[in-house]
């Protein structure tokens, strides 16, 4: 294979690295809490946790999750938002040898009990604005063992009871429950230390995390990550930022803004793990739709590295409070998870003086697999290069190399590449080549000196009478207009051409008219790419990563005729 990428890798970057330097996953994590003991590794609504403290609470709750009895790989859910339970529940599970499911919050108990089921996970730790989600499920699902945490029980004192409080009994986020074997997440830390962890000999290949697709495409699948896989990705991760890392200023400790949730696997590795590889102080962001709270949280703090998705950026960037923070600490702003659009971008490099980086990857690739450099100075309107030890082939649908320039699906081959979906050989086979190419049902573009550009999800393509358009394409032309806040583009039915695009926009501007934005959309589109809809809307649907769900758009005609039947 032609590595035509290497070519535009920075100065220095290393073309491999190494995972088997580490045992596992744990054997990296515990070399951390004991270099960085006295550290803070996390904080959340002003409290801290250093990496002595989450060493010996993890070893705590690990030794409470072995006195259960569980088995070596067992399954243990978690369910939380990002609060300081959630890093000392994944050390925790990962020490205690087993395998950490995450779990989004917002669940519905339809698809709790789906995922519960489909991992046999038999224990769960979970905040209690959900247990009674859990409540409704838990007697179809083998959970035996129960660890309930709250809000406010890690800040302690006086301000740990007035969050609880508040919580409970003012905002009234914590509905009815009852779990009668349930353990309260200090009552299990409590109890573990009065035992002794067992270390268990993990191998490279046990499962670390499963890791489920967001069900977006269908049934939601389990992505089995081994503990190669996550050491892989935050050794890849490690080295690719480091042009960005020497920029000024320098620190000496690492701050990483951790508002996208833990249970998603963008935020897992790149702020969480990988967090912790570097000695980073991770700020927890618990509710980061409340741009206002969490625009008042940064300003506490001079952060340096802020991972994100677009919509977040667009909405932190269109808030009114947002020009009064700081960011002279600020090295890296990470763009993933869905497409960064260059009019964000741009808005964002003026307001900051640091581009998005935008990267790529899958839950089912750790997630890394291409970013652009860590030294970018502009927007590349790419996903970059493949990163250390990943290949990257762009195939046709019979499974054959395209030309360089020509559009196929990304193809990943890389340590970071999950070992199968879990339990489902049938849906593994489908997407893994026989020479372990992973292929990630994305249509993009690789150039000549290497660079990706995504050009659609193969199932979110539009057919106009025979011409493809590509929904990210369109809705970066909208976006760009100024009266737009945020946009999805979709196909509907036509008569005439098989498909027609469709539009829907929630305005920044209140005056802006159909009429209008179909004039710039005829500026800017080609004749069968133009919308021959546009629809405003107050809000778009989207997963609790901000991702704009355009299937959620697409099923609605069928939705209501349902309702109307």
């Amino acid at each position: 294979m032609d590595k035509i990428w290497l070519q535009s890798y920075p100065p220095g970057m290393p073309t491999e690295i190494d995972p088997t330097q580490y045992r596992s996953l744990v054997h990296l994590l515990e070399e951390s809490f004991q270099k960085y003991a006295q550290r803070n590794a996390y904080v959340c609504m002003g409290k801290y946790l250093t990496y002595a403290e989450l060493d010996a609470y993890s070893r705590r709750l690990g030794a409470w999750l072995q006195g259960r009895g569980l088995k070596k790989g067992g399954r243990v859910a978690v369910m939380m938002p990002n609060v300081l339970q959630y890093p000392v529940a994944i050390a925790a599970i990962l020490r205690a040898g087993y395998t950490v499911v995450n779990v989004n919050p917002l669940y519905t108990p339809r698809e709790l009990e789906h995922q519960l089921n489909d991992s046999g996970a038999e224990a769960i730790v979970i905040l209690e604005n959900f247990a009674t989600t859990l409540e409704q499920v838990l007697p179809r699902t083998k959970v035996k063992h129960i660890v309930v945490a709250s809000m406010g029980e890690m800040l302690g004192g006086a301000k740990g009871m007035l969050v609880n409080f508040v919580v409970r009994n003012v905002k009234k986020m914590v509905p009815a429950f009852s779990l009668p074997n349930a353990v309260r997440f200090k009552a299990a830390l409590s109890e573990g230390g009065s035992l002794k962890l067992t270390p268990v000999e993990l191998q490279a290949s046990d499962i670390a995390f499963l890791q489920y697709t967001g069900g977006t495409t269908g049934v939601s699948k389990g992505a089995t990550l081994t503990h190669r896989n996550i050491v892989a990705n935050l050794l890849q991760n490690e080295a690719w930022a480091q042009p960005g890392l020497v920029k000024p200023p320098q620190v000496e400790q690492l701050t990483i803004v951790c508002a996208l949730p833990l249970y998603h696997i963008f935020a897992l590795t790149a702020c969480a793990m990988w967090g912790m590889r570097m000695g980073a102080l991770n700020i927890l962001i618990p509710n980061p739709r409340d741009i206002g709270g969490f625009i008042k949280e940064l300003g506490n703090y001079k952060f340096n590295m802020l991972p994100a998705v677009n919509t977040l950026y667009n909405a932190l960037l269109n808030h009114p409070d947002f020009g009064k923070l700081d960011f002279s600490g600020l090295k890296l702003a990470n763009g993933g998870g869905m497409a960064v659009q260059q009019a964000v971008n741009d808005k964002w490099l003026k307001a900051t003086g640091v581009p998005i980086i935008e990267g790529y990857g899958l839950s089912e690739t750790s997630p890394t697999a291409t970013c652009n450099r860590g030294d970018s100075t502009e927007f590349t309107g790419t996903i970059g290069l493949p990163v250390p030890s990943t290949d990257i082939v762009i195939l046709d649908d019979d499974g054959k190399e395209v030309p360089l320039g020509q559009p196929g699906e990304i193809a990943i081959r890389g340590p970071q590449v999950m070992a199968g979906y879990w339990n489902r050989p049938d849906e593994t086979a489908k997407v893994m080549t026989p020479d372990g190419f992973f292929k990630s049902g994305d249509v993009g573009i690789m150039d000549a000196r290497g660079y990706v550009k995504i050009v659609d999800r193969k199932k979110d393509m539009v057919l106009v009478s025979g011409f493809n358009v590509y929904p990210n394409e369109v809705e970066g032309v909208v976006a760009s207009h100024p009266g737009v806040l945020e946009c999805a583009c979709i196909g509907v039915p036509d008569e005439h051409s098989g498909e027609a695009v469709k539009v829907f926009v929630v305005r920044k501007d209140p005056n802006l008219s159909v009429d209008t934005l179909m004039a710039y959309c005829k500026e800017n589109l080609t004749g069968y790419k133009k919308p021959k809809y546009i629809e405003f809307r107050d809000e778009l649907p989207k997963t609790n990563v901000g991702k704009i769900l355009r299937r959620a758009l697409r099923d609605e005609p069928a939705a209501e005729k349902k309702q109307a039947a």
